[in-house]
């Protein structure tokens, strides 16, 4: 039995009765509510202007959506453009009924509203779950000729909404009905309606998909960024496969086909349309397109004449370009792609964002500076906050010896097996000791590390936080996360522990100039203002002396910097490169790797010769001639005695800053660090032409963040940080098979 016959059961002729009863009854429990909550007496009132939704064109209306940037100016003009209209016969049975499987699977049994639909979606979201109850009707109209009325979640729109659903349902069959949604919904890449979706994902009519194809479609409207399978293949696929088992539940398809078709591999045959008005920022403005479209009603953008204010700084986004395509271009790597997001940490806003190296030379338009990549080392400026927020003091002496026994059957070591001795936790920040941070992670608790990473703004589930044991991969930066995240985060450092989530658009006006959206700042402390100066006094240690991110390209501005660098990768090849910084005016996050997914980058290059040159020309562009400004200051935190903690390479005895601000003394029993032939410190070669002997810890560099040093002195060039070796490595990730010792720095 084919999906024509099957459908045709579903649309047997009803009789009159039914459907006048069904309608009434229908509107007479919108009535009772309205009364219930004592609005009966303006129902007519907000029934009296409704727009005309008698004629079909109506739906298909279309006025240009502006977007400006911070100064007013004009960057972008979107538009439906890529929308072709077909006939209900010209689309696919597997997309008509996965769509109805879907969004509506009463929708030959409704009149418009689905009171059965309601009360079941009560009933779900009253024991804990989430369940919609508009039907395709209710949706086709909020998402057209009351589009601009979307974004008001009031008593009288449902009522107008839900009133003119029923209406349409006398005028227009269900065929119809369902037609004009699929020719209007937004499909993603650009593509609005169900054959511009075919044309883009698969080059081919919306009459000819087959069941694997037209499901992907299908499951591609509740998220279309989301689930974009040239982005997020692996995610597409899992929404496939649900839109196939809802089509099995209904009776749509047999369980064999359903099988047949999730077996199937991804095939796209994606064909680009014209920019839709994108002429500034294209990353950027894809980014604000797609979050609204999420959001809110897809038509609203692109037909509601809406002008959109955003974050975005022309000057600031012209000086990253800048900073990152140029140093790019002299890099000489075609393979090699770029990510940069440049946050207010003051606001959240966003001041610029560099997707890649060319948006419309990539077939993909793929944003680097939006998507997740392995964070190598940097991560750990994540776990410091949260140790710090759990009371442990930047001078907690900490064993940094290599290689370390962390449990039975796995031992890890630091990069090229440099035992570091008894650290601080802030030297074990500044020279990126494994061993050190796997033992903090240890001690606070994963869950206390996947927490601060939520509340500093990362999406801990996509990222995949809460799979991964701290002793191996989670403090050592396999997570994914993205520049935008990254910066974030860390722009919460620069705020005094005021976080705020990023923000790209600050007000939406509708074409009659009517405010339909404004920012409002609503900042969260996650951090104390002590712990803030506590975690940025460790991350100022990290670009001075010998912490990984101090290199010899000197800074030309006069502000306190902190960061921390990462690299991801295998024990011999990097496939991240990250730095992550900030200011107290400006919160960076600059990732360099390769076009081709989790590909190897070539053996020369490393952060200090990639990521922090890039910051550093930024940082000297878009701060030059601006005022000095220090970080946010704080109480000290009431650390906790250094016998609280219990790590796995033992406790050491020394003086914890919780007795005294002093820089502790190295205990006797501070283990001295073996130097091997060939170390290599992976990103502070200052001057590897005359590289000096390894510095000894006993006198660790404490980063107390009472007396931070200042990031403006860096090192001249010619005085070369301690390097065993002229060539540095690359730091990569901590194996996660046990058997095989991490080399990550």
């Amino acid at each position: 039995m084919g999906p024509r016959e099957r459908q045709t059961r579903h649309r047997a002729k009803t009789h009159t009765l039914p459907v006048i009863f069904g309608s009434f009854f229908a509107f007479f429990l919108i009535f009772c509510v309205a009364f219930g909550v004592g609005m009966v007496g303006n129902v007519s009132r907000w029934l009296s202007d409704l727009p005309d939704y008698t004629d079909a064109n109506n739906y298909m209306v279309s006025e240009p959506t502006s977007i400006l940037d911070a100064n007013g100016n004009e960057i972008a003009s979107l538009y439906v453009q890529n929308r072709d209209i077909v006939e209900y016969d010209q689309i696919s049975d597997y997309v008509l009924q996965g769509t109805i499987a879907t969004e509506d699977e009463r929708f030959y049994q409704h009149h418009g509203v689905d009171i059965v639909g309601i009360m079941r979606a009560v009933v779900v979201q009253l024991t804990g779950g989430s369940e919609g109850a508009s039907t395709i009707t209710q949706q086709l109209v909020r998402n057209t000729i009351l589009s601009e009325e979307q974004f008001d979640n009031t008593i009288e729109r449902k009522v107008r909404e839900a009133w003119i659903a029923l209406q349409m349902e006398k005028i227009f069959s269900k065929e119809e009905i369902l037609t004009m949604y699929l020719n209007t919904i937004y499909f993603g890449h650009g593509a609005y309606g169900i054959q511009a979706a075919a044309q883009t994902y698969f080059s081919k009519n919306a009459s000819d998909l087959t069941l694997a194809e037209a499901a992907l479609l299908v499951g591609l409207p509740n998220a279309p960024s989301q689930y974009d399978p040239t982005v997020n293949p692996d995610l597409a696929i899992q929404r496939r496969n649900i839109v196939l088992s809802r089509m099995v539940r209904n009776g749509v398809i047999s369980q064999e086909e359903a099988d047949a078709a999730a077996a199937e591999e991804l095939a796209l045959n994606v064909t680009e349309q014209p920019d839709n008005g994108m002429y500034a920022y294209p990353y950027f403005v894809e980014y604000v397109r797609g979050m609204l479209t999420e959001e809110f009603a897809t038509d609203v953008l692109f037909a509601g004449g809406l002008t959109i204010k955003t974050t975005i700084d022309p000057t600031i986004q012209s000086q990253a370009e800048q900073a990152a395509l140029e140093y790019m271009n002299e890099l000489g790597v075609d393979e090699l792609n770029v990510g940069m997001t440049v946050i207010d940490p003051k606001t959240g806003y966003i001041k610029a964002m560099v997707g890649g190296r060319d948006y419309y030379a990539d077939e993909n338009h793929i944003n680097y500076a939006t998507l997740r990549r392995s964070t190598g080392s940097s991560f750990k400026g994540i776990t410091l906050a949260a140790a710090i927020n759990e009371g442990m003091s930047p001078n907690t002496l900490i064993n940094c010896s290599s290689p370390m026994k962390i449990t039975d059957d796995y031992t890890l070591q630091n990069y090229g097996g440099y035992s570091y001795g008894v650290c601080t936790l802030a030297r074990a920040t500044a020279v990126s000791s494994n061993t050190g941070y796997v033992q903090v992670a240890l001690a606070i608790g994963n869950d206390k590390i996947i927490d601060m990473a939520e509340q500093l703004g990362i999406n801990t589930e996509e990222a995949g936080l809460d799979s991964y044991a701290p002793s191996m991969t989670l403090t050592g930066g396999s997570v994914g996360c993205s520049t935008l995240e990254m910066a974030e985060a860390f722009g919460t450092y620069a705020a005094g522990g005021q976080h705020r989530g990023s923000v790209a658009v600050t007000e939406i006006l509708n074409r009659d100039g009517e405010i339909l959206y404004q920012h409002q700042d609503s900042p969260e402390e996650v951090l104390t203002a002590g712990e803030a100066e506590a975690v940025t006094g460790v991350l100022e240690g990290v670009m001075v002396g010998e912490g990984s991110g101090a290199s010899g390209y000197p800074y030309e501005i006069n502000q306190p910097v902190a960061g921390k660098t990462g690299t991801a990768g295998t024990s011999s090849q990097a496939t991240d490169l990250w730095f992550v910084g900030y200011t107290p005016q400006l919160s960076v996050a600059v990732w360099i790797g390769n076009s081709q997914s989790n590909s190897p980058l070539p053996s020369s290059l490393h952060t200090y010769n990639t990521v922090l040159p890039i910051f550093r020309n930024f940082m000297n562009s878009a701060l030059a001639g601006v005022a000095r400004e220090e970080f946010p200051t704080g109480d000290t935190p009431d650390y906790k005695p250094a016998s609280s903690w219990d790590f796995v390479g033992g406790n050491v005895s020394g003086t914890d800053t919780a007795e005294t601000a002093e820089t502790p003394e190295t205990p006797e029993t501070a283990e001295t660090p073996e130097t091997p032939e060939s170390v290599d410190s992976p990103e502070s070669p200052s001057s590897p032409s005359s590289p000096s002997s390894p510095s000894s810890p006993s006198t660790p560099n404490t980063g107390s963040p009472s007396t931070p040093t200042s990031p403006t002195t860096p090192p001249s060039p010619t005085t070369p940080d301690p390097e065993p070796e002229p060539e540095p490595e690359p730091e990569p990730e901590p194996d996660p098979n046990p058997t095989t010792p991490s080399t990550t720095a």
